[in-house]
């Protein structure tokens, strides 16, 4: 079947398919694809005389969407045969699901249209005008002149045949592009700029991820003042975005950064920034660097709708800096312009792709604004290109982009324990990737060049070797089998966080572009290394279990779920006395528990493992008592407890409940001291117990039986069964070695403890006997 036969066979259920996987807005918006689906008959189309709505923009400064008005009552219409009259219809009804108005050559996404609103837009032309596009039609190009050209293009039947028939769409999209290189051609010559320090950086994207990050960077190591262009509708409502930006991922915001910071209503994708001339020339008389972190951030989009925000953009950025005073540019790219290359490593100078083996929209418009930018250094212009891989969560907060690709294959990872057989990633974390950017802006002599901010490429070895130590049996699956399960796991839980990464993984467009990375070879960044040392830069924090474990908390829902088949899990059971306080503790008290790890990045980094089981105690209650809570492994690390000689090895926090839901609060420790019964000490608990609000009522000693020790906590451990029997057979060995190496370390510290004593004993002795 031909590309136009299989458009002409889209028809509503194409719709119905696809529309199930659009809900990237959901985690963002509060709106539920189910309820969209229940409202759209599960067409993605609203019932007649229902309302539509968009919802955010995917665009990473988009404004939000508006109410829609009502459509068309009437039943579909046969499509209108004059070409003019259909792109009229076309255009009438994109404008129900945009933010502000748009003409017949305006980009629906440029407009305010989100992805859930293209889907609604999509199912209202196939209601209305009997017009029927597939989602990756509009996602290329959305202008309403070009989807009605290219309707018409796959259906001669529906109207005569046009004069001037429009070129094959992958032609077209290169020879927007390189008319849009010409841009550069019309920049004047400048003189090189002052190589200083910048005293006021015009800074754009900076309510994106790495813009928030990068601009508390620039002001915290150096003295320059900010000004950040914000898309707003005065410079009062971007001072609003621009602090729900940086609060939004977990940074800092006060009067101090006002106070350093000017917020500027304008528009990256707008001719002069869409600023009036008296503020173009304030602007450029003003700022002495530019940095742009601002782009449209899309694996769905065409070139043709992501041009104006990532290409034109930058040129305008140039032209600024030609205004006035010549001002150096630093320009954030991507690895991206790479994709598709069969080079074995990908340096700071090699040649980027060819522009027409790059996959998709997004990787084309950032290749474009590099040559661009290229072509403005011809004339002058000083330019530094900053190309990241994939941006990782920030390792202390979580913060994390939520679209971007590789965040979303972590969370995929660490939530279905799968990940596609990729060769590397090249990844770096947030905080280190805006760090460096902000020296290398305030370093004059590192300006002009390009700079790979990658750190060190991680191997699918090293992750799986990673994994398997943290205690996830982690499966490794040809990319699109991979693809494909992620999918269908997130449309069956559903998992409302991953639905941005269900919608790309589900584009055939957008697989092109994982194909990509998928086979991309391992980035080199001598230059971007030898500065960071030269200035005292601190590597990049690994990319651990502890720092993805801090991405999923804030990416709720995402990580280990209640119900979950733990990592590992192993019985104690504990048998003793307990009496009231300052009484004999002469009461049978015996406690059945399951302390379990749901990864190993828990118990590895934090040593806490999770208790149920049960308490049975007649003079606490007639009937034996729910347990749950924790244990910490050497507590303190392992230091005594105030008034206390002894070293804790394990702290037990529980709370006990009866069937009418009473509840007694249960807190235990065992302990080490330097005496001989090592092995008595690891299976004995001192415990208090107390009613939920009250001080201890009871006190007393219970202990492991030595006969159910090695049934129960060797012999008896219990490892995932999803996992291969390989990494069930390592997983046991590596809980085995850490817990056994982590008590054997608690025994010894007392003994450690009274040595250094002796000797402190001897010394002062010796003094003694001196004087």
């Amino acid at each position: 079947m031909t590309g136009a036969d299989e458009r002409t066979a889209a028809r509503n259920p194409a719709v119905d398919r696809r529309v199930r996987g659009e809900a990237l807005e959901r985690a963002t918006t509060g709106l539920d694809v189910a309820a969209l689906l229940a409202r759209t008959g599960g067409n993605g189309a609203a019932p007649r005389g229902e309302p539509q709505h968009g919802a955010r923009s995917m665009d990473a400064e988009a404004t939000g969407g508006n109410g829609a008005a009502q459509p068309d009552e009437s039943g579909p219409a046969a499509p209108p045969r004059d070409a003019d009259a259909l792109v009229t219809a076309v255009t009438a009804v994109a404008n129900r699901f945009t933010a502000t108005p748009l003409d017949a050559d305006a980009d629906f996404f440029d407009a305010g249209g989100t992805s859930l609103a293209a889907v609604e837009f999509v199912a209202a032309l196939a209601r209305e005008l009997d017009v029927h596009l597939d989602l990756d039609t509009v996602f290329f190009d959305a202008r309403p002149r070009r989807l009605a050209q290219r309707w018409l293009a796959d259906h001669p039947e529906s109207a005569p045949p046009q004069p001037n028939a429009e070129p094959e769409a992958d032609t077209a999209d290169l020879a927007q592009l390189f008319a849009d290189l010409v841009g550069a051609d019309r920049l004047p010559l400048v003189a090189a700029p002052e190589r200083v320090a910048p005293r006021r950086i015009l800074l754009t994207g900076a309510t994106g991820f790495l813009g928030s990050h990068l601009l508390l960077d620039l002001l915290r190591h150096s003295r320059a003042h900010v000004v950040c262009l914000v898309r707003a509708d005065d410079d009062h409502d971007a001072t609003r975005r621009l602090e729900d930006a940086v609060r939004r991922f977990a940074l800092p915001w006060s009067r101090e950064i006002l106070r350093r910071v000017t917020p500027l209503a304008g528009d990256l994708r707008k001719p002069r920034l869409g600023l009036s001339d008296e503020q173009w020339k304030t602007l450029a008389a003003d700022v002495d660097s530019i940095v742009n972190a601002g782009a449209a951030v899309d694996f769905l989009r065409g070139y043709p709708s992501l041009r104006r925000t990532n290409v034109l953009g930058p040129l305008t950025l140039a032209e600024l800096a030609c205004t006035d005073r010549p001002k150096p540019l630093h320009h954030i790219s991507s690895l991206a312009v790479f994709n598709g290359t069969d080079a074995a490593t990908l340096g700071e100078d090699d040649p980027t792709a060819h522009v027409a083996a790059l996959p998709i929209g997004y990787d084309r418009s950032k290749w474009a604004a590099e040559a661009a930018l290229r072509r403005a250094g011809e004339h002058g212009l000083v330019v530094t290109i900053l190309r990241p891989g994939g941006i990782g969560s920030h390792p202390e907060t979580g913060a994390h982009n939520p679209r971007d690709l590789n965040a979303g294959i972590t969370a995929a990872l660490m939530r279905f324990r799968t990940a596609p057989g990729f060769r590397y990633l090249n990844a770096a974390p947030v905080d280190w990737v805006s760090r460096v950017t902000a020296e290398i802006v305030g370093t004059p002599s590192a300006w002009g060049h390009t700079y790979h901010l990658t750190g060190a490429p991680t191997s699918l070895d090293q992750v799986v070797a990673e994994t398997t130590l943290g205690g996830m049996g982690l499966r490794v699956q040809h990319w699109e089998q991979w693809c494909d399960d992620v999918v269908r796991a997130i449309r069956e839980e559903p998992v409302p966080e991953l639905e941005s990464l269900a919608q790309v993984l589900q584009s055939p467009v957008a697989r092109r572009q994982l194909a990509a990375m998928v086979t991309a070879p391992p980035a080199s960044a001598t230059r971007t290394e030898a500065f960071v040392s030269a200035n005292g830069l601190p590597a990049p924090a690994a990319s651990g279990p502890a720092a993805r474990s801090r991405m999923l908390a804030a990416m709720a829902g995402v990580g280990p779920q209640p119900g979950d088949e733990p990592y590992l899990r192993f019985d104690e059971t504990l048998a003793g006395t307990v009496g009231p306080v300052g009484e004999t503790a002469d009461l049978p008290c015996d406690l059945r528990l399951t302390l379990s790890v749901a990864s190993g990045a828990q118990v590895f980094t934090a040593r806490t493992l999770d208790v149920t089981g049960e308490l049975t105690c007649a003079r606490l209650h007639d009937e034996p008592l729910t347990v749950e809570g924790t244990a910490t492994v050497r507590p303190h690390d392992g230091i005594p407890l105030r008034h206390e000689v002894r070293h804790p090895l394990m702290h037990y926090r529980l709370t006990l409940r009866d069937s009418s839901g009473g509840a007694w609060w249960l807190e235990g420790y065992k302990f080490a001291a330097a005496r001989r019964r090592f092995v008595r000490q690891l299976g004995t608990q001192v415990l208090e117990i107390g009613r939920a609000g009250e001080p201890a009522s009871y006190r007393g000693e219970v202990a492991v039986p030595m006969h159910t020790y090695l049934p129960d906590q060797i012999d008896g451990i219990r490892i995932d069964p999803r996992l291969p029997e390989r990494q069930r057979r390592l997983a046991k060995l590596l809980w085995l070695s850490w817990f056994g190496g982590q008590l054997g370390k608690g025994l010894m510290e007392p003994m450690l403890r009274v040595g250094i004593d002796l000797l402190d004993l001897r010394r002062a002795a010796r003094k003694e006997h001196r004087r």
